[in-house]
This record gives structure tokens, C-alpha cells and sequence, in this order.
């Protein structure tokens, strides 16, 4: 996986890409101090994924997503950042990142988000979930302010509904692989990114909320 790093904070940068180059499949291809040179960067280089901080000096991190995901809509961007603010969060989504994670937490919950946005599932971090909730159900209260009840937004991607819909099918990862030809692999990064949008523990309840908020279809 090729991989664009862009960090203002040498050390931390340095330390990352360390970190990351150990990780099997994975190459820090390229790195960026400020938010014109990620977009540049782009415009040249084979790159599979953008690890982005928010607080990149010049257009800044927000607006580095935004002019990447105009000029590359399939390119996953994951932004670190130390920030858990609801305003960021919402700008966030609108830029078109995918996932979200917090500096200082554990280096194999990087990698596992990296994973997880790289093989098009999403990724937002249990500190931000109760932000990112908050934005959506905002949202839908904005738009639905002449019906006596909301509807919670529905967080899953459609491929996300896809798998959760086979879940409570009973059908196991190996199945689901096969009946949406996908890797056995790319079946567990989805899962537990529906386990983490949902805030649930395991499948059962997954397929129980989801059905309840008809998230998907029950039939």
C-alpha cells in the first residue's frame, strides 16, 4: 500500500512513518509539511491512501481533503488529528474524508484503520463517535422538523448494509465473501467498522439495532 504522509510535526512525522514502514504491504511513498504540497503530491504520484493531519499550515487539512477528493473521488483519506471537536467532525464528512483517528492512540489501531479505509470501509474513532452521531442526528432533525418523530440517519455505507443484511441472514464472513466476491479479509474490516458506528459488541446486536432503526431491510 502506498501510502502520502502528511504531518507539519517533523518528529511526530518521522515517528509515523517508522512505524508504518514496519507494517508488511505498507510504503510511505511521499511526504507533506503543508496543505498545497498533499495536493500536489497527488497530482504525480501513484498513491492508494492519504494519512492527513488537520492542522497542515497553508489551505490547512480541511481543505487539502476537500481539493483531493474533487480531483481524486476514489482516493481514501484518513485524517489524524488531536481535535474531537462536533464542527470539525461535520467538515469532515463533507470534505469526503473516510476515517478519523485521534494522535496517541494505540499504533495497531492505526494500522487497523488504515486497513479498514484503504479497503473502502470507513473508520472514526470511539472518542468521535458520539460526535459524529450528534452531526447526523442534527441533520436529520433540520430536515424533518414537520414530523412528529425523527428517524436516526443511517450511518452504515451500502456496502456496510450489504454485509450487516447477510449477518442477520446468519451467514458467517467466509459465506458472505463468497456471495459478494470479496476477500475473507475485507469481510472482517467491514465488520468491525459496523460494530464501531453502531457502538455495539458483537453481531447479534448489530443486526438487532440495525433492524430496529431500520438501518437495513428485516425481510
Amino acid at each position: 500500500m502506498r501510502i502520502l504522509l502528511a504531518e507539519d510535526d517533523e518528529l511526530f512525522r518521522l515517528g509515523l512513518r517508522m512505524r508504518l514502514e514496519q507494517e508488511p504491504g505498507f510504503e510511505v511513498i511521499a511526504e507533506a509539511e503543508d496543505g498545497e504540497t498533499v495536493v500536489e503530491l497527488a497530482k504525480h504520484l501513484p498513491i492508494d491512501l492519504v494519512v492527513l493531519d488537520i492542522g497542515l499550515p497553508g489551505i490547512g487539512g480541511i481543505e487539502a481533503c476537500r481539493q483531493l477528493k474533487q480531483q481524486h473521488p476514489n482516493l481514501p483519506i484518513l485524517v489524524l488529528t488531536s481535535r474531537t471537536q462536533a464542527s470539525l467532525v461535520c467538515r469532515l464528512i463533507e470534505a469526503g474524508a473516510q476515517g478519523y483517528c485521534l494522535k496517541g492512540i494505540p499504533s495497531q489501531t492505526l494500522i487497523l484503520a488504515i486497513r479498514s479505509v484503504a479497503a473502502g470501509a470507513s473508520w472514526w474513532d470511539s472518542q468521535a463517535t458520539t460526535e459524529i452521531r450528534a452531526a447526523f442526528e442534527n441533520q436529520a432533525t433540520q430536515n424533518s422538523l414537520e414530523e412528529d418523530s425523527v428517524i436516526e440517519a443511517n450511518p452504515l455505507t451500502r456496502r456496510e448494509q450489504e454485509i450487516l443484511a447477510l449477518i442477520s441472514a446468519g451467514k458467517s464472513n467466509q459465506e458472505i465473501a463468497g456471495l459478494l466476491y470479496i476477500t475473507y479479509g475485507t469481510v472482517r474490516v467491514h465488520v468491525h467498522a459496523i460494530l464501531n458506528k453502531l457502538n455495539v459488541s458483537d453481531r447479534s446486536q448489530a443486526a438487532s439495532l440495525a433492524i430496529r432503526k431500520k438501518f437495513i431491510d428485516n425481510e
